[in-house]
This record gives C-alpha cells, sequence and structure tokens, in this order.
C-alpha cells in the first residue's frame, strides 16, 4: 500500500482522454517517508563539519578561512586541450580547451554532489531521456562511475543481514556488495523480457508473516549483465506497483540504456514510468558514461529522492569528499561543446555500433553452435548469454563452470560459466560472452573453437 504520500502538488501531468485536456496533479513521497529505508549508519553518519559549510563562501563578500584548500597559484598547469569527433560527421575533429575559471574548479576541491554546471546538465539530460524535471523531489549525485554510487545507495538502505531482491542472473560486480552486508539474497527469476514481475509477486504476497520484507530489489532493466535481456513495459509497470503495494525502493542500475539497438522502440526506463504513478519517489536511479565516453574516466551518477541521495553525500564526504574535479571539468566541457542534440547523436552512434557486434556475434554463433546452444536474442547492451547443450541427452542439463574455465580456455577460448552470476552459485549450462571488443574473424575463431571443445565433451558422455 502507498505509505505518506505528499499532497503538495510539485508539478503538472497532462495529457489527453478521450479528447479533452488531463492535467493530473503530481505527488512526491515526502522526506520523513525515507526514515524508513535508510540504514542504521546512515541515520548515525553526521554531515562534514567543514564541506557542510561550503556552500556559505558562495555569499558575496564573505571572506572565507574555512577550507584548507591549497592555493592553485602552485597547481602547475594552464591549461588542458583535447581533440572530441563531432558526433553527427565523425571525420570532424573538434578542439576543446579548459582554461581559467573552468580550469580552477576542475584542480580544486568541489561540491560534494558535484561541479554545479555539470549536474545541471545531468538534471537537463535526465529531463530529456526520462521526461523528469527537477521539482520532483529528487535530485543527482555525481560519482566516480555508477559502481560508486550504487555501492553508497545500498550501504545506506541495508542493514547487516538485511533480505534483499535480486534479479536472477544478476550482475556480479553487486553480489559483493550484499555479501559485504551478509545479506539474504532473494533470487527474482527473469526471461528473455526480463525480470519475471509474476515471480516477484508469488515471493512478496507468500512473504513469511513477521519477517520484515525487503526494503529494495536490484534490476538492471536494458541489455542486462549478463543476460543482455531488456524487461518489456508491462514487466516494469508490474514491478512499480508491487514497489507500492509491498513498500521497497528499485534500484535501477542502467549502464546499457543508451547502448538500446532493437528494433521497436526503446520502453521507457523505471524512473520515467513511476510519473504513471499516483506518487514519485520509488526509484532510485544509477547511470553510467563508461559504455559511451570512456571507463577510464569513472563517471556516473544517482538519481533519487532527496533524503536518500543526501544521505548518500554524506557518506561520500566521509569516505572519498567527492568525484574528481578533473575528470567533471573534462566531462563538462565536452557535452557543453556538443549539446544535447550532439550528445544523443553520439549515443545513437554507439548503439549502432554495438548492433553491428551483436549481429556479426550472432551470426558466428549460428554457424558454429547452432546445433549445439540455444539463446535470446540481446536487444541492448554487449552481451550474449546463451546455454550449452553438454549433452546428446536434452534431459540432461549440465554445468558449463568446467568446460569453460578448464577445457575451453585450454582451447584457446576465455569466457565466464553462468555460475558466477547466481546469487547461489548453484550450476547452469549457461555461458556469458562479450561482443565488444572482438573483431568478426576472432568471434569466428572463438566459436570454432568453442565448437571443438564441445564437440570433444559430448564425446566423452
Amino acid at each position: 500500500m502507498a505509505i505518506g504520500v505528499s499532497t503538495t502538488a510539485t508539478d503538472a501531468v497532462n495529457g489527453e482522454v478521450n479528447g479533452q485536456q488531463k492535467t493530473q496533479t503530481l505527488k512526491h513521497l515526502p522526506s520523513e517517508f525515507y526514515q524508513y529505508f535508510l540504514g542504521v549508519s546512515a541515520k548515525e553518519r553526521k554531515p562534514s563539519p567543514i564541506r557542510g559549510l561550503y556552500p556559505l563562501e558562495a555569499k558575496p563578500g564573505v571572506i572565507s578561512l574555512l577550507a584548507g584548500k591549497p592555493n592553485d597559484a602552485m597547481f602547475p598547469f594552464e591549461s588542458f586541450s583535447f581533440t572530441t569527433a563531432e558526433p553527427s560527421d565523425p571525420s570532424q575533429l573538434i578542439p576543446v580547451s579548459i582554461t581559467g575559471s573552468d580550469l580552477a574548479s576542475g584542480l580544486q576541491y568541489g561540491a560534494t554532489a558535484g561541479l554545479p554546471r555539470l549536474n545541471e546538465w545531468f538534471v537537463g539530460l535526465q529531463e530529456r531521456s526520462h521526461g523528469r524535471k527537477n521539482n520532483e523531489g529528487w535530485r543527482l549525485t555525481i560519482g566516480n562511475g555508477s559502481q560508486d554510487v550504487l555501492w553508497k545507495a545500498i550501504n545506506t538502505i541495508v542493514n547487516d543481514g538485511d533480505a534483499v531482491l535480486i534479479e536472477s542472473p544478476v550482475y556480479a560486480g553487486v553480489l559483493p556488495i550484499f555479501k559485504s552486508l551478509h545479506c539474504e539474497e532473494v533470487e527474482v527469476a527473469t526471461d528473455a523480457n526480463g525480470v519475471c514481475s509474476s515471480d516477484l509477486r508469488v515471493i512478496l504476497e507468500n512473504w513469511p508473516a513477521g519477517k520484515p520484507k525487503p526494503k529494495v530489489f536490484y534490476t538492471v532493466p536494458y541489455g542486462c549483465n549478463p543476460t543482455g535481456m531488456t524487461a518489456t513495459i508491462e514487466r516494469r509497470r508490474e514491478v512499480l506497483q508491487l514497489a507500492r503495494e509491498h513498500n521497497f525502493l528499485i534500484l535501477e542500475d542502467d549502464p546499457y540504456f543508451y547502448l538500446y539497438f532493437g528494433k521497436a522502440e526503446r520502453p521507457p526506463s523505471y524512473f520515467k514510468l513511476e510519473l504513471e504513478m499516483p506518487e514519485v519517489g520509488r526509484v532510485i536511479r544509477f547511470d553510467s558514461f563508461s559504455k559511451i565516453l570512456s571507463a577510464g574516466m569513472r563517471m556516473g551518477f544517482a538519481s533519487g529522492p532527496k533524503p536518500i541521495l543526501d544521505a548518500m553525500d554524506l557518506h561520500t564526504a566521509a569516505v572519498n569528499l567527492q568525484a574528481s574535479s578533473l575528470v567533471q571539468a573534462i566531462t563538462l566541457a565536452l557535452l557543453e561543446k556538443w549539446g544535447y542534440d550532439g550528445f544523443f547523436a553520439h549515443t545513437q552512434a554507439v548503439a549502432s555500433f554495438y548492433r553491428e557486434k551483436r549481429d556479426a556475434f550472432e551470426k558466428a554463433l549460428q554457424t558454429h553452435l547452432g546445433d549445439l546452444a540455444e539463446w535470446s536474442t540481446p536487444e541492448a547492451g554487449m552481451f550474449f548469454w546463451f546455454k550449452l547443450l553438454m549433452s546428446p541427452d536434452p534431459s540432461e542439463e549440465g554445468d558449463s563452470k568446467e568446460l569453460i574455465e578448464t577445457k575451453a580456455y585450454e582451447g584457446g577460448v576465455l569466457a565466464l560459466p553462468g555460475t558466477v552470476f547466481l546469487p547461489n552459485g548453484r550450476k547452469t549450462a549457461y555461458v556469458r560472452a562479450a561482443f565488444s571488443l572482438s573483431t568478426e574473424e576472432q568471434v569466428n575463431e572463438a566459436m570454432r573453437r568453442l565448437r571443438a571443445v564441445m564437440l570433444k565433451e559430448r564425446e566423452g558422455k
């Protein structure tokens, strides 16, 4: 059921019903609603006595003796310059320079939530990509990649030993976070259409009486790592409804949003779809620029309810102070040079690139393993998730672990057995293969080698 719904109108959602213009008041959950979701450590964390006062330095006429910032006169950098391709015409190179106050900001300590202009640019991006305006009870914070802000969000909400809902198979990089908190990892099945929302409903409606229900559900909705699957809009809507009925937050980890290359229109994000709900504020969204700008820059950001993001920033202030100012300054210079139109042109080119990689991989998979494997075609991301038919007997499921880790590697192919993406580590015949780097020739050779390993394995059965 809905809890603590704000009655304050924050925006208007307009639409047409039977040809008549309809205005619906958009509501967001109030700040006090999130006290239930803040973990013990988040509630005990206090603001930094220095960083908490940084905004006061902006008052005209104030002489600040506050922070131990180094004097930028001693920084040995005068400018930073780089070239970037024009998104609409990659053959045309554009020079970009960072100087003056922009360089000074990039070389100095900055706001915990990120350089203000970059933060504002990302807020504008969320409006254009997800229809979310900045007066709906949410805010944004910048981190050292989305993994950084994801870790902080989980540690802000989840207490040691809590039960958490996790789609399965799941991104292997999130499992150590939950395991370090000794969580009870409740697996929610997925298939070719993404998370099985009906299974999630069964889990929640049959939850043991007297046992606290999970506060979070973790999902990668587009091009999921490892399965490559994209959740349908119908399933997303049911998950959002279940979040209201059973009072949990959705952790929408979405590094492949801009790597969608399906034939159908890209389904809306959870962050956008919750605008259809009676109130907004149950989605915490994680965006990454690793796949579209540079993995080494470590640029990512989280968007979500202000009380949760405020608590995450307290964590940042105590751990690493902020994301790199210089990386932020470089990112800002690039994005302002491109503009939103240029950014979207670039991401469309990135998606097209990976679609071609996907097609080449599937062609090789069909040629060499068409009779020895089963799979669904991914519509986003950079992974294939395929089941090896390891025995002539279809009733024997098989386990890919030894074959992939040992025999395939000895045969010259390196991939990941599916078991590493299952929270309980059970046996599975599935394999995850990345198609992002390999050439068409390399992919064909890899599948040829894997076929030879498979045939030898079958002969021994």
